[in-house]
């Protein structure tokens, strides 16, 4: 299998932004220690605070799937299920 790449965008509800930032670097510590983790960065728009932006490179298909079916990222969705104004996820190939 080859790696996969996600780059997912939040946008944090205007009155959410601080708590949303907090739940979002709680991530980052257990992320980064999975097994089929290769690379997990995390961003804030600089000019929009409300967006943040994840980097992440997994092994494969099936390391991201057992991210997602951690207890962690179950906790993450769980904690912002109603902070989260928008968010978009993109499953990509690195093309060279």
């Amino acid at each position: 299998m080859s790696k996969v790449t996600i780059v997912a965008k939040l946008t944090a509800k205007n009155d959410c932004i601080e708590a949303v930032k907090a739940e979002v670097i709680k991530m980052l510590a257990p992320t980064r220690q999975e097994q089929g983790c290769i690379e997990y960065r995390l961003h804030q728009d600089s000019t929009d605070p409300a967006v943040f932006v994840f980097y992440e490179n997994w092994k494969d298909q099936a390391a991201f799937e057992q991210h997602m079916d951690s207890a962690h990222f179950k906790a993450y969705v769980a904690a912002l299920s109603d902070k989260i104004a928008d968010k978009t996820v993109h499953r990509m190939t690195e093309m060279g």
